[in-house]
């Protein structure tokens, strides 16, 4: 009996990043999300760790040669429209994504720049800040500090007020990036308040209401990855990112009732998997 012919071509979204053996950041977090948001994901492992709600306990690397094969298996064969990358642990590595990355310009690149988790524990060798801000971020279409990462790759202080972090998101296009959002932290009233930059100039400010809950494991490695998804289905990148604000913004809030470990639980990216959601 003749197979039929496929005719569906879903979008496909890229993760570069760590995995987290808990479930809730990195490549498991992406995942999830691209799921979640329609899009078929792909990954490549930068590092191993072991990790629980409570904190990362063990760190392992594979070869930078390794990342770059998997990377080349990827897009041999797959359509990818947008990559996410996230851990990328050591400038070792860091570089083999960016000459990866570079010779696939035209494809939508969100760069999370992660240097600590929620629990404190560094993921990032301090050698890769020059490769990550020299190499990488010239590449991206949008990159997403929080604000001590936008301190670290300026070489400044965290900034302590929404003033200070737009002035600190602008200086962050400086690094060749086409966008920046600087994730808030900033309690301004009822809400949470992020800053976006983009290179013609526009600031913007990306608002939604603070929810007071412990599960906020993996919050920064969901936004980023539901940006990418986002831009994998052809969304503009503004709308991409309030719809990413939106989409977390919900997961966060389903997972708050959630038990999952004694620490930072998991937001619950599959809150409404079988509704596809689409915050857009």
């Amino acid at each position: 009996m003749q197979q039929p012919t496929p005719t569906n071509t879903p979008p496909v979204a890229l993760t570069i990043a760590g995995s987290d053996s808990s479930g809730g950041a990195g490549i498991q977090a992406d995942l999830k999300t691209f799921t979640a948001l329609g899009v078929y994901g792909a990954s490549v492992l930068t590092a191993l760790t072991a990790q629980n709600t409570k904190g990362v306990r063990a760190v392992h690397t594979p070869p930078a040669a390794f990342v770059t094969a998997q990377i080349e298996a990827v897009f041999d064969d797959l359509t990818v429209r947008a990559v996410k990358t996230g851990m990328l642990a050591n400038a070792t590595i860091v570089t083999a994504v960016a000459d990866a990355l570079a010779r696939r310009a035209g494809i939508a690149v969100v760069v999370d720049p992660v240097m600590v988790a929620t629990s404190g524990d560094s993921l990032l060798e301090p050698d890769a800040v020059a490769a990550i801000k020299g190499r990488l971020i010239p590449l991206a279409t949008l990159i997403t500090p929080n604000l001590p990462e936008a301190a670290a790759l300026l070489g400044t202080t965290i900034a302590q007020s929404l003033d200070d972090a737009e002035a600190q998101a602008t200086a962050l296009l400086a690094l060749g990036c086409h966008a920046v959002l600087v994730k808030g932290g900033h309690r301004q009233g009822p809400q949470a308040t992020d800053v976006l930059a983009t290179a013609g100039g526009k600031v913007e400010h990306i608002q939604a209401p603070w929810i007071e809950t412990p599960n906020t494991h993996g919050t920064g490695c969901t936004l980023s990855a539901a940006v990418a998804a986002l831009l994998a289905t052809g969304v503009p990148l503004d709308e991409a990112v309030r719809g990413a604000k939106r989409y977390l913004t919900a997961a966060i809030s389903a997972g708050q009732s959630h038990t999952i470990g004694s620490g930072h639980g998991p937001v619950d990216h599959m809150f409404d998997i079988t509704g596809r959601p689409r915050p857009i």
